[in-house]
């Protein structure tokens, strides 16, 4: 798909270098012109506008599908991640069942006062005193 998709990008590009050559330059406008359509300057710029119209539907098709095939396979692996979590949860899990802590003991991210722990107040905030611009308190 990758291929594809330069492919029709590296299409599209020497198209608008065709096109810009063609508009920018009488004389190569006018070759190309007697080259292609025979001198009659619809059909010449009505192929242009055929040919730009197919580029620019076969880049979209092409982004599209890309993008498509990308949003699936990053799915797929949200799809393992989430399933390897589960397995990871569920391990750790048994590995915290009942039949493995021991009575009285302590876990860990917990904290533990003693007996008699009385908690303490925090302290008011100090006020400042107000003052006068050279930073004098006013009394």
């Amino acid at each position: 798909m990758l291929a594809l998709k330069r492919l029709v990008t590296v299409l599209v590009m020497v198209y608008l270098l065709l096109v810009l050559l063609v508009v920018l330059s009488p004389g190569s406008r006018d070759g190309l012109m007697s080259v292609i359509a025979g001198g009659n300057a619809t059909n010449f710029y009505y192929g242009l506008f055929l040919v730009g119209g197919v580029l620019l539907l076969l880049q979209l098709l092409t982004e599209n599908v890309d993008s498509v095939l990308l949003r699936r396979d990053v799915a797929s692996r949200e799809g393992k991640i989430n399933e390897l979590k589960a397995r990871l949860y569920d391990q750790q899990l048994e590995q915290r069942s009942p039949g493995n802590t021991t009575v009285g003991g302590t876990r860990t991210g917990t904290t533990v006062h003693p007996e008699g722990y009385v908690v303490p107040t925090p302290a008011p905030p100090v006020r400042p005193l107000p003052t006068d611009r050279d930073g004098t308190p006013l009394v």
